[in-house]
């Protein structure tokens, strides 16, 4: 689904990444784990378009994406969520998943000023679509609600929400367990295998190592910009050089 290689990156005299190259398989949950500064964000910023590559190309589905801008890789299906959750404060939640719809709307400006019959057929289906997932990551009852009142953990769900109702191929989530406590840490695990389960691949960096090795089918290591491991978790887990890396020896 994702094919990342030789990718470099270097900021002024700085090398941020290295010769990296992997794969994220079709249907699978891929782990990106390492040291904080190893790079993970800046890779999957380059993955999403948002920094160009010094060196390496990114191809998605068989398509070379390198040189393409977010939007258009998110109309080809390649979708994230940040770190730091990203809401519209002052929009409902109904309308940040609405938001998320804008990439499936064909109505302009000129139809959405004179509300032309098609526009707002198309808004009626953008509701309902959008409806959908507040469904199915379990905060219907939410669609009313101001964004910016909302819990850390339900804007999280609220943010995936949005991301889901792009229709992702493959979704990457920086630090979706983030500021989570244990019971919301369990329910976002049960939600990506859920989003798995839809067809749509997903990678994820995180910390959370149980997390990480509870739902990822493989692992791919960063330290200091480069790659140190890549397998399965229980490959990961008995690796040496992960151990005295990052995962701690006893």
């Amino acid at each position: 689904m994702l094919s990342l290689s030789g990718i470099g990156k270097t900021f002024g005299g700085l090398t941020a990444l290295k010769g990296i190259s992997f794969t994220v398989a079709e249907g699978s949950i891929t782990g990106i784990i390492g040291p904080n500064g190893a790079g993970k964000t800046t890779l999957f910023n380059i993955a999403t378009g948002i920094y160009p590559p010094s060196e390496g190309a990114v191809v998605l589905n068989g398509k070379d994406v390198s040189k393409l801008p977010p939007e258009r890789r998110a109309r080809l299906g390649l979708v994230r969520t940040f770190q730091n959750i990203e809401l519209f404060g002052k929009m409902t939640v109904l309308e940040n998943v609405m938001v998320g719809l804008h990439t499936r709307s064909k109505s302009g400006l000129f139809s959405c000023a004179l509300r032309m019959p098609w526009q707002i057929r198309e808004e009626k289906e953008i509701r309902a679509r959008a409806k959908k997932w507040l469904e199915f990551v379990d905060i219907p009852e939410l669609a009313d609600v101001e964004a910016g009142t909302l819990s850390f953990g339900k804007g999280r769900a609220l943010e995936i929400a949005r991301a889901m109702a792009l229709e992702p191929k493959i979704l990457l989530m920086d630090e979706p367990a983030a500021g989570l406590n244990s019971r919301e840490t369990a329910e976002l695990a049960q939600l990506i295998k859920r989003i798995r389960d839809l067809g749509v691949t997903v990678a994820l960096v995180e910390h959370d190592m149980d997390l990480v090795m509870d739902i990822c089918d493989d692992i791919v290591v960063l330290n200091l910009g480069t790659m140190l491991a890549e397998g399965t978790p229980r490959q990961i887990q008995e690796n040496p050089a992960v151990i005295s890396a990052y995962l701690g020896e006893e």
